[in-house]
């Protein structure tokens, strides 16, 4: 009975989330600091292609910059052919470090902005973690999932862990965004900041009872990004750091 509980109270808060989610609009406030995630540059032996990730689309500009025509809007999770890839960070979008990537789009060349792009293809909707890592291994072997339940008998709680072979924080956000439905109130934080921040999401639906962001902060780098919620019966926690290497998500569910 209490797994069958379990499952009923955790899909009906997914539902609830999913249905509250809102698109933000891409960002494009410039700034200058070492302090800020820099986006990922190097070039992969992997593929040529590299994958949309702002939420509501990524624009397609005419020229290497900001302020030049917008020659389309290329939606979320579209695979984009890489005609040249920028090295230098020359501006900063949403907290990201990076440069202006040449792309291909519909036939189209134009340029975009690179801390809105991944190797790694991002989560469809409704995609659950153990499936997306199995997917993401036949290129990237050394993603993994594992998962472990614990607790008590009548606090039952469930662990799932990915671990993602990237040192982007914002790669690792906008996947558990998706993976966890992480509300899209939240931006991905800021690296430069306070040592710890709270923020609280002011379009909660009255059913969920907390929905908020903690950052830790540590001279102006990140050292976790922690969504947490709660509604009567249920809480999770979706929790972002670096472990070596890799990227580490770690998705808590508990029912009370």
């Amino acid at each position: 009975m209490k797994k069958v509980a379990f499952t009923l109270i955790a899909l009906s808060i997914a539902t609830v989330f999913t249905a509250c989610k809102n698109e933000s609009s891409e960002p494009e406030t410039l700034q200058k600091t070492k302090d800020l995630a820099v986006a990922d540059t190097t070039p992969t032996t992997e593929t040529d292609f590299l994958y949309v990730t702002a939420p509501s689309g990524l624009t397609l500009r005419e020229f290497n910059n900001l302020n030049s025509e917008k020659l389309a809007v290329m939606p979320y999770g579209t695979k984009l052919k890489i005609l040249k890839n920028e090295q230098n960070a020359t501006m900063t979008v949403g907290g990201i470090v990076g440069g202006m990537n040449e792309v291909e789009y519909n036939n189209k060349t134009g340029y975009a902005f690179n801390g809105f792009l991944s190797k790694f293809f991002p989560p469809e909707k409704d995609t659950n973690a153990k499936a997306y890592i199995a997917d993401l291994k036949n290129t990237f072997p050394k993603a993994s999932f594992t998962e472990s339940v614990g607790g008590t008998a009548s606090k039952p709680t469930n662990t799932e862990t990915v671990l993602l072979p990237t040192s982007q924080w914002h790669e690792a956000f906008y996947i558990a965004q998706k993976l966890y439905d992480v509300p899209m109130a939240f931006n991905f934080p800021n690296p430069k900041g306070k040592n710890a921040e709270t923020i609280k999401n002011s379009k909660k639906p009255e059913q969920i009872l907390v929905s908020e962001l903690a950052i830790e902060r540590k001279e102006n780098q990140l050292q976790k990004i922690t969504y947490s919620q709660a509604a009567e019966g249920f809480g999770s926690s979706v929790t972002i750091t670096k472990d070596g290497d890799f990227m580490k998500i770690a998705y808590t569910a508990v029912v009370d």
